[in-house]
């Protein structure tokens, strides 16, 4: 059964982010020991401990179940990691970030930093459901990180402009990953239709600052459901 034991002994011994929250997508595949009681325990204490819980199902062969989690506490997003993979379901890969205000969006109204910084997820109505990793180029043509300041501020202006013509269609959940997983962020995509997912990424990947200076990781995708639905929808007993 889930503990909030383990959690509850260590909070806040050195995970705790100075501001916004810890982010964790956790990808797994069901066994033939996989347990929806269990596993809905799992999700229950996660939420009982204010930890925000988005389930999954997973498309292809990747994965059966994400679980992407969010929490001012890591030792608390620690604990439902190992409640799922106790309830019998195979950990096969795993991204840790953070969420973050970036440098570039300083200006931004304190509205739109909070909702940056503490976001509630998923949004309303927005089922499907994109996640993928990327860095910024660090080429001996491209490097990202040997612009100026200003100019790489404009490419990223000239980045949102893109994004913010599918205003209404999608929210973008971008999180901090450097110094903490492989690549720099995170990319979490929340859209109305599928291919709001295709046609935002295709779109954007034609501004400067992704056509040069962009490396991306693997594509997660699947449809946003309840737990119970996500589990029944793997057949999960």
């Amino acid at each position: 059964m889930a503990s909030t034991e383990t959690a509850a002994a260590v909070e806040g011994t050195g995970a705790q982010p100075s501001e916004g929250l810890g982010v964790i997508h956790l990808f797994y595949k069901s066994t033939v020991l996989a347990d929806r009681s269990s596993a809905t325990a799992a999700f229950a204490v996660a939420a009982t401990g204010g930890v925000q819980v988005v389930t999954v199902a997973m498309l292809g062969h990747k994965a059966d179940l994400a679980v992407m989690a969010l929490s001012d506490d890591l030792w608390r997003l620690r604990q439902l990691q190992t409640d799922i993979t106790k309830a019998g379901f195979e950990l096969v890969d795993s991204y840790v970030s953070i969420t973050e205000v970036s440098e570039y969006a300083a200006g931004v109204p304190d509205e739109m930093k909070q909702a940056r910084l503490y976001p509630v997820l998923p949004p309303e109505g927005k089922n499907a459901w994109c996640f993928y990793p990327m860095s910024k180029r660090r080429g001996e043509e491209h490097n990202w990180f040997a612009l100026d300041f200003d100019d790489r501020r404009e490419l990223m202006m000239d980045h949102g402009k893109s994004g913010r013509k599918f205003a209404g269609r999608l929210v973008q959940l971008i999180t901090a990953s450097t110094g903490l997983d492989d690549h720099e962020w995170g990319v979490t995509l929340f859209a109305n239709r599928p291919d709001d997912l295709k046609d935002v990424v295709y779109t954007m990947r034609f501004d400067e600052a992704s056509a040069i200076y962009a490396d991306f990781g693997a594509f997660y995708t699947g449809i946003i459901a309840s737990p119970d639905e996500v589990l029944a929808s793997l057949g999960v007993d």
